[in-house]
């Protein structure tokens, strides 16, 4: 299976090139909130096609879910944007909880976690105590904003809520990470290609 390298994705007019169509058309049906969730994001898809921005997005899918209470999971140095998110999303009449990574305060020789500078005090990023206190919250969909690499799985792994991303971290591609896919610097310096 290497879909990414495929010259022709015929699937886009409804080949079924590993025969998984029936099956997996069984599971949506079996499984009413996941059929749910793909409908109202197809129509996302079909009414913001080109036109929406993927935090509008955010905001539309869960009107159309109709949630109520939205969490945002944020890194600690991201907080200006999970500020921005959460005021426009308070905006549109939404309930919001938003939670730092660096809550509870455990510090990171505790659970014998590398630091950044040995000499100096640094807590852990909680991606648990995140998602145990959105958990707390009861919110209806939760919004990671920046987690790092490992931190984001391990939230979405203890959320009891639907997680979506809206800003994936990456400081040295002013939060772009596709744009080492593109340049040619890192395909030859950093990828060896």
């Amino acid at each position: 299976m290497k879909c990414a390298k495929c010259d022709r994705p015929e699937c886009y007019q409804g080949k079924d090139c590993f025969g998984i169509a029936q099956s997996s058309k069984k599971a949506f049906e079996s499984d009413s909130d996941s059929l749910r969730i793909s409908k109202v994001a197809t129509s996302i898809e079909s009414d913001g096609y080109m036109k929406w921005c993927r935090v509008y997005e955010v905001v539309e899918f869960a009107k159309r879910m109709g949630y109520r209470k939205i969490g945002i999971a944020f890194c600690v140095g991201m907080m200006a944007e999970a500020k921005a998110l959460q005021e426009i999303l308070e905006s549109y009449g939404f309930e919001v909880a938003s939670v730092c990574c660096k809550n509870g305060g455990i510090m990171k020789e505790e659970l014998s976690f590398k630091k950044i500078k040995p000499e100096r005090k640094e807590a852990i990023c909680n991606s648990i105590g995140q998602a145990m206190l959105l958990n707390r919250e009861k919110t209806d969909l939760n919004l990671i904003v920046g987690l790092c690499v490992g931190h984001d799985i391990v939230f979405t792994r203890y959320s009891e809520a639907p997680v979506t991303t809206v800003v994936v971290k990456d400081r040295v591609l002013a939060h772009n990470p596709v744009g080492a896919l593109y340049s040619g610097y890192y395909k030859r310096n950093v990828f060896g290609r």
